[in-house]
């Protein structure tokens, strides 16, 4: 193995969206993550695990948490763990006899880690959701969308996966380094509404400072700025404009050879002019061209690509940000370490892949025997054609 975290042991028991993803962010830095699924089922993707990327360079057990020996077998592994993550509603780790009381019984230094959208406590803490309800409540949401128009959904990338997930591996790396010095571990409550409050912190900035109104598609960084912008080129596509400061912005108007005053960027009353002018210019050619212009300049212009098409973006390509790796298109590990380099490992296993494997690896006891009493129970197979899976 090779990564930052080589060495560390992550139990992730399963479920879907940011959890799983904090989980592949730790096996990407170098971890040994290991994933408790459900036998039969539970996957995002039925019959197509082996495409879910959040899963990449994980292991696999099943394990049926309903039955007290699969739960005694996953207090074993949480005594020889670094780190335990788990996405369910909160007082359902501990009815499961798997809380945080129960593990660090086990093992006080066990960083123990929850990922919700509601946290571990408040009015809404038991209540169903989802990542759009999350981002609505915090206001992110709120921001996000033209003027006087409706608010735009920006994928799940804000509330899930920026907010939730990114936040929990934070948290998880944060109490390891605290566990090292004290030798205790402790429960990292991860709410993907407190991350996503917490994203907005240079927002809230603009806010006190009156440099931001509370609406949406009017301010420096939301569309509001002509100079900041999205605009059509003439074969339907977009050029992303991002020309904020003066230098950048004088360049962009040399760049579209627009006859307009640098000095007045700021002035808004000239905001609805200058976009028309900017709209205009990117209409007649087509975002090839434009992308030749604008190719080595510091305007801040780039085009709008879809996913397929960034990985072959030369940048992007020279990079290596996207990558194909085991047949699947798939972003590289980020960031990037000077010493401890990460890699792309194993590809998504099927459910219940290393079972055997695992338990046997990481001491839990009778681990034949657990699964001999289950081998009925087809969630603790390996699925058909995955036995030459690495």
């Amino acid at each position: 193995m090779s990564g930052p975290l080589s060495g560390v042991r992550v139990l992730e028991l399963g479920g879907i969206g940011p959890g799983p993803f904090a989980g592949m962010m730790l096996a990407d830095l170098g971890a040994d993550v290991v994933r408790v699924d459900r036998p039969g089922g539970g996957a995002f993707f039925p019959g197509l695990e082996h495409l879910d990327l959040l899963n990449r360079g994980k292991r696999s057990v099943v394990l049926d948490l309903k039955r007290p020996e699969a739960v005694a077998a996953v207090l074993s592994m949480a005594a020889v763990a670094d780190v335990l993550i788990e996405g369910y509603r909160p007082g359902v780790a501990e009815r499961l006899g798997l809380g945080p009381e129960a593990c660090h019984a086990r093992n006080p230094r066990l960083v123990y880690g929850r990922m919700t959208g509601w946290g571990q406590d408040g009015p809404m803490a038991q209540q169903a959701g989802h990542d759009i309800g999350y981002i609505a409540l915090t206001g992110a949401l709120h921001a996000i969308g033209e003027a006087g128009g409706p608010p735009q959904i920006p994928v799940n990338l804000v509330g899930d996966f920026g907010g939730g997930g990114n936040y929990l591996v934070i948290g998880v790396l944060a109490a390891l380094r605290e566990a090292d010095r004290s030798g205790q571990g402790q429960v990292v409550d991860a709410a993907i509404v407190d991350g996503t409050a917490h994203l907005l912190a240079g927002t809230h900035m603009m806010l006190a400072t009156g440099t931001w109104a509370d609406e949406r598609g009017v301010n420096l960084l939301d569309g509001g700025a002509p100079f900041y912008s999205v605009y059509e080129t003439a074969d339907g596509r977009h050029m992303a404009v991002g020309a904020l400061e003066p230098k950048f912005y004088t360049e962009l108007l040399a760049a579209l050879e627009l006859d307009e005053d640098p000095a007045r960027q700021h002035d808004k009353a000239r905001w609805p002019a200058l976009r028309d002018k900017l709209a205009a210019a990117f209409a007649s050619r087509s975002q090839a061209e434009w992308s030749a212009v604008f190719a080595g300049s510091d305007a801040c212009v780039a085009p709008v690509v879809g996913l397929r098409e960034a990985a072959d973006h030369p940048h992007i390509k020279a990079r290596g940000s996207i990558v194909e790796h085991e047949g699947l298109l798939q972003p590289a590990p980020a960031p990037r370490f000077s010493r401890t380099p990460t890699a792309l490992r194993t590809p998504p296993p099927a459910p219940g892949r290393h079972t055997l494997e695992v338990l046997e690896e990481w001491g839990v006891p009778d681990a034949a025997a657990l699964i001999d009493s289950t081998r009925q129970d087809p969630g603790l197979q390996p699925a058909k054609g995955a036995e030459g899976r690495p």
